[in-house]
Formats: C-alpha cells, sequence, structure tokens
C-alpha cells in the first residue's frame, strides 16, 4: 500500500500493493537526508508554501526511505531515498510521523507505476491532485505526456491542473474548500499579478460569479482587448440552463464547453 491522500484511509479502501516495499508511519527525527542529494538549494520561500500545505492537507504522497543497515540503538533507523521537500517541510511543521514507503526493492519503475496507479483511484480534490502530480513529476522525473497518458487523461489537463499550484495560498485555500471551481481558479490564474487574483477571488465568491463570468472579470482586470463582458441570461431561461450545464462540463472535462 503506497499511496492515500490526507487524512489515512480506512480499512476498506483497496490501494495497490508494491512487492518489496510496505508502508509506515515514521517519525521525521528517525529519518536521515539521503547523502547523495542532488538538489542542495531549497528556496525558503517555496518551502514555505510547502510547509503551509502539509499543515492545511497532511503529506499527500509517502516518501520513500530504506532501512539503515548498522544502525545502532537511538540513531536513526531509515535513510531517505525520495521526498526531501516533504521531509523537511514536515520537521518545520513539526508532524509526529510522516507516511512513508520502507523501499526493499530497487525497481524504480514498480514504485512509480504503483504511486500513479493509486493516484488514479484517490479522490482528491484540485489541489491535493495538483500537488500529487507535482511530486511524482519530481521524484521520478517523467515528463507530463507520460504522466497524462498513464492517468488516462490529456497532457492540456495535467498541465492545467498543476497551474493551479500558482495560486496565491488564500485562493488555494478557497478552491480547496470548494467554495470555488477549477474552472473559478482558471479563470483567476488570467487575472495575472497576485493582488488581482484575490481581489477577483473576493469578487467570484462575493457576488456568486459562473465561471463565464469570472473569465470576463479577469479578461478586463488583464487589461485584455475586445472582450466582450458577458450577459447574465435571465433566470429559468433555456439559454441560462445551458450555461450552467456547459459550466459543470468545463470543470468536469478541464476544459471549455459551449
Amino acid at each position: 500500500d503506497v499511496f492515500f491522500p490526507s487524512p489515512a484511509p480506512t480499512a476498506g479502501e483497496q490501494l495497490a500493493a508494491v512487492p518489496g516495499a510496505r508502508l509506515a508511519a515514521i517519525a521525521p527525527s528517525d529519518i536521515v537526508p539521503n547523502p547523495q542529494q542532488p538538489r542542495t538549494v531549497f528556496p525558503e520561500e517555496e518551502l514555505a508554501e510547502l510547509v503551509h500545505s502539509v499543515r492545511e492537507f497532511g503529506v499527500l504522497q509517502p516518501i520513500v526511505v530504506r532501512e539503515r543497515a548498522g544502525a545502532l540503538p537511538g540513531e536513526p533507523a531509515y535513510e531517505l531515498i525520495m521526498g526531501e521537500r516533504r521531509l523537511r517541510a514536515s520537521t518545520i511543521a513539526g508532524l509526529d510521523a510522516i507516511p512513508a514507503i520502507v523501499r526493499n526493492t530497487s525497481d524504480d519503475n514498480m514504485l512509480r507505476d504503483a504511486l500513479l496507479e493509486n493516484l488514479h483511484r484517490a479522490q482528491l480534490n484540485a489541489l491535493e491532485e495538483a500537488s500529487a502530480y507535482q511530486q511524482l513529476l519530481e521524484d521520478f522525473g517523467i515528463t507530463q505526456e507520460q504522466l497524462a497518458e498513464r492517468l488516462g487523461r490529456s497532457r492540456p489537463q495535467i498541465t492545467n491542473t498543476l497551474r493551479l499550484l500558482k495560486l496565491p495560498e488564500p485562493v488555494q485555500a478557497r478552491v480547496a474548500a470548494g467554495l470555488l471551481t477549477p474552472g473559478h481558479a482558471r479563470a483567476i490564474l488570467a487575472a495575472g499579478a497576485p493582488a488581482a487574483m484575490l481581489k477577483l477571488s473576493d469578487k467570484i465568491v462575493n457576488e456568486e460569479l459562473s465561471v463565464r463570468q469570472a473569465e470576463a472579470a479577469a479578461a478586463l482586470m488583464s487589461g485584455a482587448t475586445g472582450s466582450k463582458a458577458v450577459k447574465k441570461p435571465a433566470a429559468g431561461s433555456k439559454q441560462g440552463q445551458l450555461n450552467e450545464i456547459a459550466e459543470r462540463l468545463g470543470d468536469r472535462l478541464n476544459t471549455r464547453v459551449t
């Protein structure tokens, strides 16, 4: 069992197993960094964002460790293989334990495929999904095209989902809470500057704007020319019903629907 969203799965959930690996909850203090970690610079701002995510949602994808041969009593029992940013963020966030795959096999392809299979099964919100995608891309060095093919999704869907990580944290929180749909989030991204994104987010929530109205507002904020404001259809009209269906389909399919 190798992948679960936060919180941990119930006993009835079926997750893909990986031969030669087991899932465990391990204290961050019981793990030493990988001395061969190629990445030595961890920007403070990026790490702060991950710390916030860990506190808000937990660790969405387990780190990967192996047991330390010859570790003495009282010494850390595990060595990190993948996930140093998650380990650092969990330590800063003060987590007592972090989900980890204790690996006894060197088969990276087997481990990657099991993680992808579990991601495909997991019921994640848009932000959790984007975070899991990003972690898989970083851990295994695969392309968005390969990720899309393995999950049975289009590459633009993967790209659009990953773009949600560029939203300011307050806007991400609203998406995660369901106050904003992924369609709204994509419209907000078009507003440009973080301050404009926050302003548009407030406007959408306060005025209950549809996705199309949010897109029109974003175009005005970003200074786009030739944009036409979307007129809100009269309540109960056929066009209003069709627009509502189009918006729901657009959110579900991660594309524009007319």
